[in-house]
C-alpha cells in the first residue's frame, strides 16, 4: 500500500513524522488557516458584483420580475424595501432587453405609451383623455426620478379651449409623493417638483401647482406660498435660524480670540423683512439746448399823433379828452413748445432684509477682568452693522459660568479616554502573547531537533537515508511475516567484521538478511542508534 503513494508525499509525510509535537501543531495550526482564509477568499472572488436592474418598482411589478427571474435561474437581490431589483452588473442590459420584451414593468404603459393604444377611430375626447392620462404618468415616472421619492401621483386639470368665451381659465395640478422611511423632501426639491410640472404644461404657472406628502402635508399651496417644507419648517424660519447662526458663530470666534475658548456667549435674534417691495418713480426732464417742436411769436405795435376822435387804450398810449396829442403802442408775445423727457424707475427690494437686530453677549467674570464692555460693544456694533434707528439693541454682561457640567464632561472623557487606552493596551498585550506563544513553539521546535540532532550526531541527510532504511525494513518485514521467527546470526558476523577486502561481500550479505530477516536488522539498528546516543 505504501509503494502506491507518490515520492513526494511520501517525503511530505516523513517530514511530519519527523517533527516534534510543538512543530506538529504549529503546522496544523498554519495549514488550518491557509485553508480558511482560502475558502472565504475564494467565496468572495466568486459572489457577483450586483447593480440595478429597475428602481422604484410597485409591488406588481417587482413580483413580476421577480418570478421572470427566478424561471430563468437568475440570482437576484432586493432593495429599498423591495422597490429596487438588482442582478449581476455583467447582465443587466440583456435581463432589460429580455424584461422589456416580456413587457415587464407594466407601469410603463402609463405614458405616452397609451397614445399607441389609439386608433383612426377615436373620438375627440378619448383623444383628449389619452393625452392628459398620458401626460400625468409621464410627470409622475420624472418625479419618482428625484432621489428620495419613491411614488408619485399626479392630476392636471386642463380647461377646454373656447374661442367665444371671454372668461379664460388657467391649467392646475396637484402632485402627491412618497418618500421612504426616515426620509424627507428638502425646500429645494419641493420647488424643484413644483417648477418641473409647471413648465411640463403649456399655460400652467407655479403658482397654481399644489404639492402634498403622503402623510398629509402640504409642501406647497396653490397660491404659491411654500407650505411646511419637510425638512424641518418654514422656508422663512429656516432662513432667518440660519441667518443667526452664522451672526453668532462669527461673534463666537472673534470673542474666542479676546477671553479665550468657551469664555463667551453670543445670542444673536434677528427680525428679517420677507416682503417683496416695488416702488416706481417719474420724472419729467427737458433740456436746454434741444430746440423746441414749435415756436409762435405774436407782436402789435401801433405809431402815430393827430386828432382822432377815438383811440386805442394801452398803458403806453393815453389820450388827452380834447383828442389831441401823440401815441404809441407796442405788444410781443412768444410761446415754445418744448421736447419734455419722462424717465420711469422701478425699484424691487429683495427679501431678507433686516428689520430689527438683538445681540446679546455673556462673557465669563473671571476672564472678563481687565476687558472694557466699551470697546466690546464698539467692536460687535462695527461687526454686525447695529443701526440704533431702525431699534437694534446689544447688551454686553459678564457673570460667573458654571463649570461643574463642563468638568464633570472633561472627567467622564478622559476617563473613556484612559478605557479605551487600557483597552487598547489589553489587546495589544493579548496579540503581543500569542505572538510570543508561537515563537516560543517555535523555539522549543527548533532546540528539540537541534538536541535530538546532537544526540545522534546525524545529518539531516543521514537521518533521512535512516528513515528510509527503516521504511525498508518495516516492508521487508511485513513481507517474511509468515516466513517463520528469523536467525541474527550472519547479520551479527557481518556488523563484526570490519575487514576492508570483505566489504563488498558483506553489504551482500547484509541485503539478503535485510530480506529475509528484517526484524533481527532492526533490532540491530536501534542497539546501534542507542549506543551513540549514549
Amino acid at each position: 500500500m505504501a509503494d502506491r503513494i507518490p515520492a513526494p508525499l511520501r517525503k511530505l509525510g516523513d517530514a511530519f513524522r519527523s517533527f516534534t509535537p510543538g512543530q506538529k501543531a504549529v503546522t496544523l495550526l498554519g495549514i488550518v488557516a491557509l485553508v480558511v482564509g482560502g475558502f472565504f477568499f475564494a467565496n468572495w472572488a466568486s459572489t457577483p458584483t450586483y447593480a440595478p436592474l429597475f428602481s422604484n418598482l410597485s409591488g406588481a411589478d417587482a413580483n413580476a420580475i421577480v418570478e421572470e427571474l427566478g424561471a430563468g435561474g437568475t440570482p437576484y437581490q432586493l432593495a429599498d424595501g423591495g422597490a429596487t431589483v438588482l442582478v449581476p452588473k455583467d447582465q443587466v442590459y440583456d435581463l432589460r432587453l429580455k424584461m422589456s420584451g416580456a413587457g415587464l414593468p407594466a407601469q410603463a404603459e402609463s405614458g405616452y405609451s397609451l397614445l399607441d393604444k389609439q386608433g383612426v377611430t377615436t373620438s375627440d375626447f378619448m383623444q383628449q383623455v389619452g393625452y392628459q392620462r398620458a401626460l400625468e404618468g409621464e410627470l409622475a415616472k420624472t418625479i419618482k426620478s428625484i432621489q428620495g421619492v419613491q411614488a408619485a401621483t399626479v392630476h392636471l386639470v386642463i380647461p377646454k379651449k373656447d374661442i367665444f368665451s371671454d372668461d379664460e381659465r388657467k391649467p392646475s395640478a396637484s402632485v402627491l409623493v412618497a418618500t421612504g422611511a426616515g426620509r424627507e423632501l428638502g425646500h429645494e426639491q419641493v420647488q424643484a417638483i413644483v417648477h418641473l410640472v409647471a413648465s411640463s404644461v403649456e399655460g400652467l404657472e407655479p403658482e397654481q401647482v399644489t404639492l402634498a406628502g403622503a402623510d398629509g402635508k402640504v409642501l406647497s399651496t396653490g397660491d404659491g406660498a411654500a407650505g411646511l417644507a419637510a425638512a424641518g419648517g418654514d422656508a422663512r424660519a429656516q432662513q432667518t435660524a440660519q441667518f443667526e447662526q452664522r451672526m453668532n458663530l462669527a461673534l463666537q470666534r472673534m470673542l474666542e480670540n479676546v477671553v479665550g475658548a468657551g469664555k463667551a456667549v453670543v445670542k444673536t435674534t434677528a427680525d428679517l423683512d420677507f416682503d417683496a417691495t416695488e416702488t416706481k418713480t417719474q420724472r419729467y426732464v427737458a433740456d436746454a439746448n434741444v430746440p423746441p417742436l414749435s415756436e409762435t411769436t405774436k407782436r402789435e405795435t401801433y405809431n402815430g399823433t393827430g386828432n382822432g376822435a377815438g383811440g386805442v387804450l394801452g398803458p403806453d398810449n393815453v389820450q388827452a379828452p380834447n383828442g389831441g396829442g401823440t401815441g404809441q403802442y407796442e405788444s410781443t408775445s412768444e410761446a415754445r413748445q418744448n421736447a419734455v423727457g419722462m424717465v420711469t424707475e422701478t425699484r424691487k427690494s429683495a427679501p431678507g432684509n433686516v428689520r430689527r437686530l438683538n445681540v446679546a453677549v455673556l462673557i465669563d467674570a473671571t476672564t472678563a477682568q481687565g476687558i472694557d464692555n466699551a470697546q466690546i460693544q464698539q467692536m460687535i456694533s462695527a461687526a454686525v452693522g447695529l443701526n440704533a434707528e431702525r431699534g437694534d439693541t446689544m447688551a454686553v454682561t459678564a457673570l460667573p459660568f458654571d463649570t461643574r457640567g463642563a468638568d464633570e464632561a472633561k472627567e467622564a472623557l478622559a476617563k473613556a479616554d484612559a478605557d479605551a487606552q487600557r483597552e487598547q493596551y489589553l489587546n495589544w498585550g493579548k496579540t503581543g502573547a500569542m505572538v510570543l506563544a508561537i515563537l516560543i513553539l517555535l523555539f522549543l521546535a527548533w532546540r528539540a531537533k537541534r538536541r535530538a540532532a546532537k544526540r545522534t550526531g546525524l545529518t539531516p541527510e543521514e537521518l533521512a537515508e535512516l528513515e528510509a532504511a527503516r521504511q525498508a525494513l518495516e516492508e521487508a518485514r511485513a513481507r517474511q511475516a509468515l516466513d517463520g521467527p528469523p536467525t541474527a546470526m550472519a547479520l551479527e558476523a557481518a556488523g563484526r567484521d570490519n575487514d576492508d577486502a570483505d566489504r563488498d561481500a558483506r553489504h551482500r550479505d547484509i541485503a539478503e538478511m535485510v530480506a529475509n530477516q528484517p526484524e533481527d536488522v532492526a533490532q540491530l539498528l536501534r542497539t546501534w542508534l542507542a549506543d551513540r546516543r549514549s
